[in-house]
């Protein structure tokens, strides 16, 4: 374990926040959060470019504070920010701090530490309610670009027979494994991988990561697909989504449904 430096820009719109998202994964930033309007990235302190950062901040005419999160110290740091988080009557999304929460079909406790996806995003948020919304009972499942491993957690909770999760990011990977012991989970296969490495057919196909991400991994996530499977896409705005469905059509995926949110939007495809 190592300090990080956490990076800050407020005021940001959707389109902004995947593009500096894209450019910082490339600077070496391991970590992101978002919520509507602001970002926070982290990187390891020997690997923080001051002087690129500003170059990029000047380039995109945005403001941003940076802190120094010392290892020790970073449970406390979300703790502090981290609230349980109700998706309809389907799953609660909580710490382990938190009292549990009553009302729901499940619960899913975290450590969410640097990793994307709380439920708190947008995009996280859709993706539970469309998932709310597909029959997992039996089904093999595939969660691409994994972060905390909530989709994959709750797609275990919804019956699945298997589910395989993987992502990119190291810290990730290693959240995700952690998350999934504390939710009992017995089903779920985690691997850390920059493309798509399996080779089975899936049932149900969870992706909420990008737009630029998905089309490059497009063919692949289309060919893993089982005939009459379904592919739930998110990560996406609102103008992406022409693009995307004419990309899903030259595969004869249809699509099935979409949900807007916060400027985010979230499409089903059926194989």
């Amino acid at each position: 374990m190592t300090d990080h430096i956490q990076i800050t820009f407020t005021n940001l719109q959707p389109e902004q926040q995947e593009l500096l998202i894209a450019q910082l994964s490339e600077a070496g930033f391991e970590g992101f959060e978002q919520n509507e309007t602001e970002l926070k990235a982290f990187i390891p302190e020997k690997s923080y470019d001051k002087m690129l950062l500003h170059e990029l901040a000047y380039k995109y005419q945005l403001s941003f504070s940076e802190q120094l999160i010392p290892a020790q110290n970073w449970n406390a740091v979300w703790e502090s920010n981290f609230q349980p988080l109700v998706v309809d009557d389907l799953v609660a999304i909580r710490a382990d701090f938190h009292e549990p929460v009553t009302g729901v079909r499940h619960e899913i406790v975290i450590t969410p530490k640097m990793s994307f996806g709380t439920g708190h995003h947008a995009t996280t948020f859709m993706m539970m309610q469309q998932m709310r919304e597909i029959d997992f009972r039996g089904k093999t499942v595939f969660d691409f670009g994994t972060g905390t491993g909530i989709l994959a957690i709750l797609a275990e909770k919804l019956g699945a027979l298997s589910v395989f999760a993987v992502d990119i990011d190291e810290w990730s990977v290693a959240n995700a494994a952690e998350n999934f012991e504390r939710n009992n989970c017995k089903k779920i296969k985690l691997l850390k991988a920059e493309t798509l490495p399996h080779t089975d057919k899936f049932d149900i196909i969870l992706a909420n990561i990008n737009k630029n991400v998905i089309l490059d991994n497009f063919d692949s996530l289309a060919d893993r697909l089982q005939p009459g499977a379904i592919l739930l896409l998110s990560g996406l705005l609102p103008e992406d989504e022409i693009e995307i469905t004419q990309k899903a059509a030259t595969y004869k995926l249809r699509k099935a449904n979409s949900r807007e949110r916060s400027n985010w939007i979230c499409l089903s495809f059926n194989g």
